[in-house]
């Protein structure tokens, strides 16, 4: 007689035939004393991920499901694979994460002690030839230094994420108006926990992961996860200053580049000492981050600091875009309602 599966791991992938296998393998290799399956929902890839994953589960020693859906984005992957678990516990990681032993042990040991019904767990750097993917990594790895110190927080990423499979189907998941991976992790956990319930961060429960190793990759990325931010604050306008992840260095950051960029832009019509002030506030708010970093790279105490003035330029960029678009949708929807009822 099959025992009960009491986890289900859910990997939503995408053209992910380089890093799937890796994930796979880490996942069966777990140190993990009750039934756990893995399920993978695919997007619908054009390469060999689903091929790969077929022949993968011929050969594992824990149940391994795959699906295949059109691509409509993480959020309803994650959500599909959600109502096809078997588990009471249901755990998110990405097919480019790779788990470590001891990960999914830790991940629902919370809620299996009814501490909390959501778990967070953290990075580690994968590819750390990167210069710019170890930036990433400290700046994620002061984030979560933060959330160390918070008894419960308010904040869950998916690349490591564990939820009462109860809970999160009540709250009917992640929100999928977001079509990208882009805010719709924390947006539920936004919501879990305004509705009461209790969420930890775990530090034990770490992934290895990539992060972006090239400028390109690393602008796009920030762009539109400033860009959709707009939809999130939009349904969650307290979290705009801050959350468990994100501090309230990151709102100041934005604020005082801003500013310095139009005292500057208004300097030959308003001339004023104002733009070397800003900026000045600019790096002030984020000096611990740039020490933070330093200490465990020298070479940070120059690169950081370009690097976080660069971040929060994009991120201006990308939120002020996502406000046009939602003020055209809004004139649009409004012209579109009076034409409608002339």
């Amino acid at each position: 007689m099959k025992k009960k599966i009491y986890a289900s791991v859910i990997v939503p992938c995408y053209n992910s035939e380089s890093t799937i296998l890796r994930t796979l393998a880490a996942l069966e290799r777990q140190n993990f004393d009750k039934p756990y399956e893995v399920i993978v929902v695919d997007g619908g890839s054009n390469d060999r991920t689903v091929e790969l994953v077929k022949n993968f589960l011929k050969r594992s020693k824990i149940p391994v499901r795959v699906f295949v859906t059109k691509y409509r984005g993480p959020a309803r992957q994650r959500n599909f694979g959600a109502k096809k678990a078997k588990g009471e516990i249901i755990v998110f990681t990405d097919s480019d994460c790779v788990p470590s032993r001891n990960w999914l042990r830790e991940m629902v040991r919370p809620i299996e002690s009814g501490e909390a019904v959501g778990v967070q767990g953290t990075y580690r750097t994968l590819n750390r030839k990167s210069l710019i993917a170890r930036f990433e990594g400290y700046e994620i790895e002061k984030r979560h230094e933060r959330m160390k110190k918070q008894k419960y927080i308010d904040f869950i990423g998916t690349f490591s994420a564990a939820y009462r499979k109860d809970v999160f189907l009540n709250f009917r998941g992640f929100d999928t108006k977001f079509p990208i991976a882009s805010g719709e992790d924390p947006e539920l956990s936004y919501r879990i926990a305004k509705a009461g319930y209790k969420m930890v961060f775990n530090p034990r429960a770490w992934v290895y992961h990539p992060h972006p190793d090239s400028l390109k990759k690393y602008i796009k990325q920030k762009f539109y996860r400033a860009y959709w931010r707009v939809l999130m604050y939009k349904k969650h306008p307290d979290k705009i200053t801050k959350d468990s992840y994100t501090g309230l260095e990151v709102p100041l950051s934005a604020i005082f580049l801003s500013l310095f960029f139009l005292t500057l832009l208004l300097y030959p019509l308003f001339p004023t000492y104002l733009p070397p002030v800003f900026l000045i506030l600019f790096f002030l708010v984020n000096a611990d981050s740039i020490l933070f970093m330093a200490k465990k790279e020298r070479k940070m105490l120059l690169f950081a600091p370009l690097m976080i003035f660069l971040r929060t330029f994009i991120w201006i960029l990308g939120f002020g875009t996502g406000i046009l678009k939602s003020l055209k949708d809004k004139i649009f929807n409004s012209i579109t309602f009076r034409v409608k009822n002339v």
